[in-house]
């Protein structure tokens, strides 16, 4: 049994082998190390420790090497100099990202900042940002919430001094910036104890899993059946269509002339929806645009964790 099933693999990928080294362009690329065929260096990256890994690198193959990432070529850049003269002078030939699958269904095709392809609706999504939510202004706007939060956050610690409680710094800065993030996206927090606290953090769990995953046909696109098989597409649907949910309930609330205003602050929620109601940009803004932004805000909430558990 165990031969003819040996023999049905070869059968399969020597095909695949031929048919690549027919087809493959050459192409010249920087030192890096030997992958194998279709793979490429998958297998030898350790993604928990890339920096390390990229640092070993680097010492054998040079502050720019080349890695192979099953079909999809890339390039690895470990040098101050090398690096500025990519993001800054020449930061138009590098400026696009490649599309991944997980997160382009998650950032609504690219609609947003983050994972959208450089073009001139991206120029205006930036100067949206840019203009309307990050300026100076309106962060002087919103200081009356950071001030509020960090109070109740240092009247928390207080409370476990006084009652000789072990205080996790990490967790309460972590809570902290996430709190003070989704009252300034969406005028409202979700930390508090309750059902509605524990859909909002599943969700966003889930979310940063899943942004973190990596999907096969990423990287050998004719082996996407694998995602399938790891139960990826189904989680990635779910995870999507839970948060767009959520997205339209916020929007539908904030649309809503009689809801119950708990403050009288201008959200990035309302600042969008009135960009769109306005219509003077050179495309017209969607609720898709809308909630890619605020998909954006979640994805600067991963970061922030991150950087406060290294």
């Amino acid at each position: 049994m165990l031969p003819l099933l040996f023999l049905f693999v070869l059968c399969l990928i020597i095909p695949l082998l031929m048919f690549f080294h027919k087809h493959r362009t050459i192409k010249h690329y920087p030192p890096g190390p030997k992958g194998l065929p279709i793979i490429g260096n998958l297998h030898q990256l350790d993604i928990s420790n890339l920096y390390l890994q990229f640092s070993q690198f680097s010492k054998i193959y040079g502050p720019l090497f080349s890695l192979q990432l099953g079909l999809r070529p890339a390039i690895v850049v470990c040098s101050a100099e090398i690096a500025k003269e990519v993001l800054k002078n020449n930061d138009h030939v590098f400026s696009n990202r490649p599309k991944l699958y997980g997160q382009q269904k998650l950032s609504y095709n690219g609609s947003e900042i983050v994972f959208s392809p450089y073009s001139d609706i991206w120029r205006e999504i930036r100067k949206i940002s840019v203009v309307h939510l990050f300026s100076s202004k309106r962060v002087s706007y919103y200081s009356s919430i950071r001030k509020f939060e960090v109070k109740k956050m240092i009247k928390r610690i207080s409370g476990h001094v006084d009652s000789s409680s072990v205080t996790n710094l990490s967790e309460l800065l972590i809570s902290l910036s996430s709190t003070i993030i989704c009252r300034i996206a969406f005028g409202r927090s979700y930390e508090d104890e309750g059902t509605e606290r524990s859909r909002f953090h599943g969700m966003l769990h889930e979310f940063q899993a899943l942004l973190a995953e990596i999907f096969v046909s990423d990287y050998i696109p004719f082996m996407s059946w694998i995602d399938k098989l790891r139960g990826l597409h189904g989680r990635l649907d779910r995870n999507f269509k839970e948060f767009d949910e959520f997205y339209q309930e916020i929007i539908d609330e904030h649309l809503d002339p009689n809801r119950e205003q708990i403050t009288d602050e201008e959200v990035i929620v309302d600042i969008l929806l009135q960009l769109k109601k306005k219509r003077s940009f050179s495309f017209d803004i969607t609720f898709d645009h809308i909630k890619g932004v605020l998909m954006a805000k979640e994805v600067s909430k991963k970061q922030i964790e991150r950087e406060r558990e290294t």
